[in-house]
């Protein structure tokens, strides 16, 4: 199952890429023999600032067709790591060959598109940086993989 990390806004060098390009090369590399993976962020940029709906058209035009869609958004469901794991390996086991995790600008997502989702997923009921929600996202991708090979990575 492809892994497509839709974005709002370009990340440019820094820590935050870093962590995401690891976290992100420790996904392909554990995800490969569970049938996860590869993992690929796709950016988009509102030059016209449009605001949430034109990000909206943007971020529609980035998903694949016939991607089972899950936005990050602080309205989403909590999961534990483990469960988190489980509903990845579930949407591979269910044959979904692309998932599009979609993480909105400043703004978060508008409304059209977390009501056409699949899933919502939040990180807890405080607001993160946009950019940091992708380090996150991308780490427990990785954490994902490690649980459902049974590797070491992810300790209770």
């Amino acid at each position: 199952m492809r892994v497509h990390i839709c974005v709002v806004g370009r990340l440019r060098a820094g820590p935050e890429k870093d962590l995401i390009d690891d976290y992100l090369k420790r996904f392909d590399r554990t995800g490969r023999g569970l049938g996860l993976g590869p993992a690929q962020i796709l950016e988009v940029e509102d030059k016209k600032n449009g605001g949430m709906a034109a990000e909206a058209v943007l971020l529609r035009r980035a998903i694949p067709d016939g991607s089972l869609i899950c936005v990050l958004d602080e309205r989403g469901r909590i999961e534990t790591s483990p469960e988190f794991a489980d509903r990845l390996g579930g949407w591979r086991d269910q044959g979904r060959g692309d998932v599009a995790f979609v993480i909105g600008g400043a703004d978060g997502i508008a409304k059209e598109l977390r009501k056409d989702a699949d899933h919502a997923l939040s990180f807890g009921k405080m607001v993160w940086p946009h950019m940091l929600v992708r380090v996150m996202l991308t780490e427990q991708l990785y954490r994902a993989a490690s649980i459902l090979s049974g590797g070491p990575y992810h300790r209770v």
